[in-house]
């Protein structure tokens, strides 16, 4: 019961100062939204995308920002984009400025295949070689 009681005060301590703010039109949701956890209650802010986790301890609800990673992120697909474009302007600089791919030649075609042949050649006469004497 004590614990249905802190849920519901926190709910309502942090519900009604946000509803005091920022009263969303009908049809249109509220600035914050919360959502329960097993620690407490996430509050997420809908305009700025801030996250805060709120706890109650002692019948007094504290909320502390999360981590923000959103630095972290956009920095990372930044070096990635420049890294993307360096490669494909190595790409360009080396397949001469066309897109195409260098395929092998007939000749190459034709020694690889020799080679393939010979291999599985050799290897059926090693298996006929190694087949049993006794079969029942």
């Amino acid at each position: 019961m004590m614990k249905f009681s802190l849920i519901a005060f926190a709910t309502l301590a942090f519900a009604a100062p946000a509803l005091a703010q920022d009263a969303a039109a009908p049809g249109e949701p509220g600035r914050y939204t919360m959502s329960q956890t097993p620690d407490g209650f996430l509050r997420l802010d809908t305009r700025t995308g801030a996250v805060a986790l709120c706890t109650t301890s002692g019948g007094v609800a504290t909320c502390r920002g999360a981590p923000e990673e959103r630095g972290a992120l956009e920095a990372e697909i930044t070096r990635l984009t420049k890294e993307n474009a360096d490669l494909r302007t190595k790409l360009a600089a080396r397949a001469g400025g066309s897109r195409s791919l260098d395929l092998p030649k007939d000749e190459d075609m034709d020694k690889a295949l020799t080679f393939a042949e010979k291999f599985l050649r050799r290897m059926m006469r090693i298996m006929r070689e190694e087949e049993p004497k006794d079969k029942i």
